[in-house]
């Protein structure tokens, strides 16, 4: 059984509810990997159009200019995206789907059981995996294989914020005022973009997702939370 080690180098952490979506951020605001090929930008985890479906989107190296810094930004071969999945509730990944470039290509393997759990992985290279050809800004690829579907490339950066309007609160000038309402925010990642890599595939192949007990009963009622999956995603650099 062949194996390649990898190492963390940053993560970004969000939870999966596949009744709602959620997204976890992470934005330049880590200066040790701000511009690097580990910068993770954003996780996106959600319902597919197939309720039995869930979506997986990891975001990385934003936010990116449109044009020639879109253009030739790249994934790393060095840099392993891992999508982890905790299934039984205890938020240690019982199921990793691991993601790493090799030529023009984005392979993915799994879900499976990792051999490794926390800052150190392993590639299992005879796991189910799955390539797609990496798309351009004019040639868009997307894999259709084993009931999952695949993409990696390009895409406009999802996430909205008013920047602008963050550093004014955050430097106390309107601060009473507060945040602008939905229709006069200005988003500062309106036309920038990632690099994105996804991945749909059925439930089933998650294992079942845990019941979810409620911490805050005055937040959320008894029965109040969906049974579902926690998702994490990290960066980590071969060594």
């Amino acid at each position: 059984m062949k194996k390649t080690k990898i190492f963390a180098a940053i993560s970004g952490i969000g939870i999966a509810v596949l009744s709602v979506f959620l997204v976890a951020a992470d934005h330049v605001d880590a200066p040790a990997i701000v511009g690097t090929t580990t910068d993770i930008a954003d996780l996106y985890a959600f319902e597919g159009d197939n309720p039995n479906n869930t979506v997986l989107i990891a975001t990385v190296q934003g936010p990116l200019m449109p044009g020639a810094q879109t253009e030739n930004a790249t994934f790393d071969e060095d840099v392993m995206l891992e999508f982890n999945i905790d299934n039984t509730g205890d938020f240690i990944e019982d199921l990793v789907i691991q993601v790493i470039k090799r030529g023009d290509s984005m392979f993915f393997f799994g879900p499976y059981e990792p051999a490794l759990k926390g800052l150190s992985s392993s590639i299992d290279v005879s796991a189910p995996n799955n390539a797609v050809k990496i798309s351009t800004i004019s040639d868009l690829e997307i894999t259709l294989e084993d009931n999952m579907s695949f993409y990696a490339g390009p895409r406009r950066d999802g996430f909205f914020f008013d920047f602008n309007r963050f550093n004014e609160v955050a430097g106390g000038a309107i601060a009473p005022e507060g945040f602008l309402p939905p229709g006069e925010a200005s988003d500062f990642f309106d036309n920038l973009n990632v690099l994105a890599v996804a991945i749909e595939l059925p439930n089933a192949m998650l294992g079942t997702a845990p019941t979810h007990v409620a911490v805050d009963a005055g937040l959320f009622p008894p029965g109040a939370l969906p049974d579902s999956y926690n998702v994490w995603v990290s960066a980590k650099r071969k060594q």
